[in-house]
């Protein structure tokens, strides 16, 4: 069922929820808030993924946007029931009240419930300072959402606070898995590795980056044709191990002594990146261990193709 609003306040929008959930004898069984911030750019994409979520995470998600109208105003959207257990609030701040939403927001977060904030595109570069980002316990960001995706990564590892995490870690889940299970298989101490990644790619720079933080051992950062991450070469006295993927979809992974095999290692859509951050809700020291990496031990490269650990 979906309810629309004009106009209207959090006091308003509250009393309409609860009729809602009458009428369609709903109970309220949701687990957190989360409170997901869209540009206009990205407002459809982000609205998709908040409902995927709402169906595997019973939530109340508040989809906060920017409406278009020069008159101070709030207008909502309810959306319950149609196959998603939680409750949808799609919001729309015109006027001047879009410089003032988190105390629209307060009213609206469940009581004694974690909330979540998650910026989809362009984030505050202190996110834990920000008006939103201070009402939450857990604060998701994405620096591929920006102009400058390796200058915002690190101007978050330098402001980094404990509830942080960017997209950009978990767009490396399955690389992290597949490079832990190959040093997992041959034991040789890494030596020197090397990360290729397109151009501004904040995920190269991050597995570098983590890279650094576990092995201890120098990391080269450079920039290939792409997609997204392409390659991973970590040297040892034996042989390289590597993962090499030019597709975006599999990978060739090599050992020393072993014969190359084809794994799978596709990118993901934001839905299944957003589904994944929000089964953790406590802090992710080994994401803050490669964070701190980039701050101490990435210096700036004159030309931008190539940094060393």
């Amino acid at each position: 069922m979906i309810k629309t609003l004009k106009d209207t306040t959090s006091a308003q929008i509250q009393n309409a929820l609860i009729e809602v959930r009458q009428s369609l004898g709903m109970t309220s069984s949701t687990v957190f808030t989360l409170i997901a911030v869209a540009g206009a750019d990205d407002y459809d994409e982000t609205f998709d993924a908040c409902v995927e979520a709402g169906r595997e995470h019973p939530s109340r998600i508040i989809l906060v946007g920017d409406g278009s109208s020069r008159s101070t105003r709030l207008d909502a959207e309810l959306h319950l029931g149609e196959s998603m257990p939680g409750e949808l609030i799609a919001l729309r701040f015109h006027g001047e009240l879009s410089q003032h939403k988190g105390s629209t927001l307060l009213p609206l977060l469940l009581p004694d419930s974690p909330v979540i904030a998650w910026w989809a595109g362009a984030a505050p570069e202190a996110p834990a300072e920000d008006e939103i980002g201070k009402l939450a316990k857990r604060r998701i960001t994405d620096a591929m959402g920006s102009a400058d995706p390796l200058a915002t990564l690190r101007a978050r590892a330098a402001s980094l606070r404990p509830g942080d995490i960017d997209m950009t870690w978990t767009r490396l889940t399955a690389w992290r898995a597949l490079l832990a299970a190959a040093l997992d298989q041959h034991t040789d101490t890494v030596t020197h590795a090397c990360v290729e990644a397109a151009a501004n790619n904040a995920g190269g720079l991050l597995l570098a980056g983590w890279l650094r933080s576990r092995l201890d051992a120098p990391v080269d950062f450079v920039v290939s044709e792409g997609p997204g991450v392409t390659a991973v070469t970590m040297a040892t006295a034996s042989g390289d191990v590597s993962v090499a993927r030019t597709d975006g979809k599999m990978a060739s992974f090599s050992l020393p002594d072993r014969p190359t095999r084809k794994v799978a290692l596709r990118r993901r859509e934001v839905s299944a990146l957003l589904a994944e951050e929000l089964r953790r809700l406590d802090n992710d020291p080994v994401f803050s261990a490669a964070m701190e990496s980039l701050v101490t031990d990435f210096a700036h490269a004159g030309n931008g193709t190539k940094e060393q650990a």
